[in-house]
This record gives structure tokens, sequence and C-alpha cells, in this order.
């Protein structure tokens, strides 16, 4: 009975993984582009003297994120 489920049990491991994985990737793209995102916004922040506060730990958060895309 065991022979006859493994053809069945190998098959769903294997869509697992591939739903894993293009879940995996499409995780890290998202995090890509909100990274890429909040460097833009922390740079333009930057620029006023107010607005320093605020961007510069938007701009280190960004580039944290994009850091994180390659670990």
């Amino acid at each position: 009975m065991k022979i006859l489920l493994l053809p069945f049990i190998i098959l769903f491991v294997l869509i697992f993984a591939l739903i894993g994985g293009v879940l995996k990737v499409t995780g890290r793209l998202l995090v890509g582009l909100l990274g890429l995102f909040f460097t833009i916004i922390g740079i333009i922040l930057s620029l006023t003297v107010i607005g320093i506060v605020v961007g510069i730990p938007v701009l280190i958060l960004g580039i944290i994120m994009i850091i994180s895309i390659f670990f």
C-alpha cells in the first residue's frame, strides 16, 4: 500500500517545494523594491533641515532592507 502512495507523496512534496520557492523569490523582490523606495524617500527627506530627523532613519532602514535580500 505504501508503494502505491509513494508517487503521490513525491508529487505533493515537489509541488509544495515549487510554491515555497516562488513565494521566497516574490518576497525578496518585494523587500528589495520597498528598500529602494525607502532609500529614495530617506534621501529626499534628508535634503530638508526639518526632515533630516526622519530621513536618516528611513534611509538606514532602506539600506538594511536592500542588504537583507542578498543574505
